[in-house]
């Protein structure tokens, strides 16, 4: 400690030490958790309602039929969604190392902020450093074993929560999801724009909600635009109304739409191990 500092200074300095020393330990704890997993995908939107999480279940969905060991991450704090849309009954169980074990359906495994609401209609209304340390907490504390793919259900936007997720967990790319309205192409370029300033691959653009209400092809021209792979785009069918289970184990047109995305996904993936 430099003694030309005032007892001030001094205090402040140490305490910028241990944060440092926190954040690297915090850093390695995640890096350890993770380490049986092969592949880290986050599927992100610059707004929240253009089906992120019903892109993110049915892709880990489809990963997993086709013989992959498949995890998905809910980490939207603010509406974890992911457990009702696999309608899942179990909770996390407490491994001996006080490490919590995922449930499993339709051959993924699942952890989630919602396992641990009391009710599933209460507001999760939580600050930013509240955020940061339970995302923290899940990433540190689960016990995945190995896995192919992880795919993670990030918040919307371009603030704390997904910033802490780029920040604390080495992704191996994202997924960006948008609709065909003016105003979601806005958005998903902002979020394509902050994953490049953290400089992490975006594997490519999906663009739900297609048809004749909506229309199509804004999702195809933004990723032209900013020199990205266009995945596919998800028809809107009435097959999704039906909601016992993921759509793709409904429908073999949808589940076709979700094989090319995720063949889009590992082909981005590859490119980027041989980049590495």
């Amino acid at each position: 400690m430099n003694p030309e500092m005032n007892p001030q200074q001094q205090a402040q300095a140490r305490a910028r030490i241990e944060s440092m020393k926190q954040q690297f330990e915090q850093k390695r704890a995640i890096t350890d958790a993770l380490s049986q997993i092969k592949h880290k995908v986050g599927v992100y939107s610059g707004k929240g309602g253009v089906g992120k999480t019903t892109i993110a279940v049915n892709l880990a969905v489809s990963l997993a039929m086709d013989g992959a060991n498949v995890g998905i991450l809910d980490v939207d704090i603010d509406c974890p969604n992911v457990v009702r849309a696999l309608k899942i009954a179990e909770q996390p169980v407490i491994s001996e190392d006080r490490q919590m074990v995922p449930p499993e359906r339709f051959g993924v495994k699942v952890m989630s902020m919602a396992f641990f609401q009391q009710d599933e209609e209460e507001a999760i209304i939580w600050r930013g450093p509240m955020v940061h340390n339970a995302i923290n907490q899940f990433l540190q504390s689960t016990e995945w074993g190995e896995l192919d793919y992880l795919v993670i259900d990030l918040p919307p936007g371009t603030s704390d929560a997904p910033l802490t997720i780029m920040q604390s967990l080495d992704l191996d790319g994202f997924v960006v999801v948008t609709t065909p309205q003016e105003l979601a192409q806005i958005d998903a370029k902002r979020s394509i724009n902050m994953i490049r300033k953290l400089n992490v691959n975006v594997l490519g653009m999906v663009e739900n909600f297609c048809g004749e209400i909506f229309g199509k092809g804004s999702g195809e021209e933004l990723a032209k635009e900013m020199g990205l792979e266009f995945l596919g785009r998800i028809q809107m069918k009435a097959d999704y109304l039906d909601t016992s289970k993921p759509t793709v184990l409904n429908s073999n047109a949808v589940l076709e739409e979700f094989r090319h995305i995720a063949s889009g996904v590992q082909s981005g993936l590859a490119e980027g191990v041989e980049a590495d």
